[in-house]
């Protein structure tokens, strides 16, 4: 196995690990870090190495931090998963019925 297989495959395990102690499915941390699910399967079957900006998201939507002065000032804001609901409206003449 070559030795970004090997990184690939560590990092995967890595990933798999973190996503599960943080209680995620594999959809909701693709929502979090603006990836596909299917990416992050990928991912972390070590299929694939992430680019830099990939681990930015990913390490942001499992609160980890990276601390290298290359990264200085470049940082990922995870999305948030909110139930929609229904309201009703306050006038029943402008729903349009």
């Amino acid at each position: 196995m070559g030795d970004s297989r090997i990184v690939a495959k560590r990092f995967g395990e890595n990933l798999r690990r973190l996503r599960e102690k943080a209680d995620l499915s594999q959809e909701e941390m693709g929502f979090r870090s603006g990836l596909h699910r299917t990416e992050i399967g990928i991912l972390e079957r070590g299929e694939r190495l992430p680019r830099m900006d990939t681990m930015l998201k990913l390490g942001a939507a499992l609160g980890v931090k990276f601390e290298c002065p290359l990264l200085t000032g470049l940082e990922w804001t995870p999305g948030v998963l909110q139930r929609g609901s229904f309201a009703q409206s306050a006038d029943p003449e402008q729903d349009g019925s």
